[in-house]
């Protein structure tokens, strides 16, 4: 019998040991960040088309559903940007710790959503969006090095995918608050409400402890062997570390391209196939709430299933069977059903719904990165790696929204970038399998 049968067969008939105060205290600090995350992220694509109706004449813009589209494509563009540059917090949190390095992020997202809610073009609104960019894009990297090095062995796997719930729980928080908030009182409160984060700061830094691991390498009295942050930064790309660095950093970018060309889209396709059912405005943002919902619904069942697909099958198995999902699904629902002349609405929520099931592949990434790097480097490569392939990300955001601006609607380009799956289909016999191997020191 092979050693990973036996470490999984290890994982499952072996009692999970209880979770100390600290280890409850961290998983709710780092679920709860990633979930308002999840949520900032949804709000901007809630509130795109009123948003973009109510700023583009102010920036002397006709007002279109292909501008609605290519102007919303700069914005997230934007986003991705600043997501790409948060990849300085994974260093940070190698040299400072984990816990004050994701009260920084927190604070730095919350503050600029706020302040999204006050613009008064699209350009102040993109400025802004690259500075939420780079704080959301920073706390999911340092969260999961955190809980990778606090919880025990019987715990991280699950609660890897526990962890990864909380981005879609901030979806359908985000739904729920545009159907109360949004609907009623505008899209600018929509964002208002998204600078509730910083609230946690407060939890985080009187409630959570650093990560064992983390302070028994570079706790008191050893902060003299903490790496410095170009060390810890070059080390992802020495000889060890290279090739790993390399597929992985490809894999996600299969993902992103998944979410920011497809996922992403799901509230404004759910809103225009309302408007094109002869439904008014508030009935169509209550739509995408309903669109935003159901999407998050899928993610969330999707993330809990990861961690037990990843210990049946491995990790490049079952990244492979959440890309195939993912991209069938996108092509079904953009590019067939979103032409539907008639019950177009109807079908596309079991769509969105099985769209939610295949993103669910970003729960694999918490499990498996930490499993491929030591301490010293955890928390850079897996901000590197979630976030180099957002500047190309950004390229195909620009693409996409030219395809909508041009083509005249946004089912077809969305549905095209299902290609991307082949890439990453290409790229999974080419990782590492970490199944049954324990997290290094």
């Amino acid at each position: 019998m092979s050693s990973a049968s036996v470490a999984t067969r290890g994982a499952v008939s072996s009692t999970t040991t209880g979770l100390t105060r600290n280890q409850k205290r961290g998983f709710m600090a780092a679920w709860g960040g990633w979930a308002l995350d999840g949520m900032d992220a949804s709000i901007y694509a809630l509130v795109l088309a009123p948003a973009l109706a109510d700023l583009l004449p102010r920036s002397g813009i006709a007002v279109s559903q292909g501008t609605v589209g290519y102007y919303g494509s700069i914005l997230q563009a934007m986003f991705l940007l600043g997501w790409g540059l948060s990849m300085v917090w994974g260093p940070i949190s190698d040299r400072i710790g984990r816990v004050r390095a994701l009260m920084l992020t927190i604070l730095c997202y919350s503050l600029f959503t706020f302040m999204c809610g006050l613009v008064n073009n699209i350009w102040q609104l993109a400025v802004l969006r690259v500075l939420v960019g780079l704080g959301i894009g920073g706390e999911q990297p340092v969260g999961t090095a955190y809980l990778a090095e606090e919880l025990s062995e019987s715990q991280r796997k699950l609660g890897a995918g526990l962890m990864h719930t909380g981005y879609y729980f901030g979806f359908f928080f985000a739904s729920v608050a545009n159907y109360f908030i949004g609907a009623n009182f505008g899209w600018r409160w929509m964002f208002v409400f998204g600078g509730l984060p910083a609230l946690l700061i407060g939890f985080i830094q009187f409630g959570v402890k650093e990560s064992t691991k983390w302070k028994e390498k570079y706790g008191d009295g050893k902060a003299h062997n903490r790496p410095k942050m170009k060390d810890s930064f070059a080390k992802l790309f020495s000889p060890m570390y290279l090739r790993r660095t390399m597929v992985m950093s490809g894999l996600f970018l299969t993902s992103i391209i998944g979410l920011w060309a497809g996922s992403i889209y799901v509230p404004t396709a759910t809103s225009q196939l309302a408007v094109r059912a002869g439904a008014g405005a508030a009935e169509a943002a209550r739509q995408a709430s309903y669109g935003g919902m159901v999407l998050a619904i899928g993610t969330i069942i999707g993330c809990i299933a990861a961690p037990f697909l990843a210990e049946r099958f491995g990790r490049r198995k079952a990244m492979a069977m959440y890309f195939v999902f993912m991209g069938v699904s996108i092509v079904l629902a953009f590019g067939y059903v979103f032409y539907l002349s008639e019950g177009a609405l109807r079908l596309f929520y079991p769509c969105i719904f099985l769209l939610g099931l295949g993103g669910a592949n970003f729960a694999l990434y918490t499990l498996w990165l930490p499993e491929q790097y030591t301490t010293d480097c955890r928390a850079s490569a897996v901000a590197f790696i979630s976030s180099v392939g957002r500047f190309v990300g950004v390229a195909m955001v620009f693409l996409v929204g030219s395809g909508i601006q041009s083509y005249g609607s946004l089912g077809v380009p969305v549905a095209i970038t299902a290609i991307a799956f082949v890439l990453g289909l290409i790229l999974v016999p080419m990782s590492d399998e970490t199944r049954g191997k324990s997290l290094p020191a």
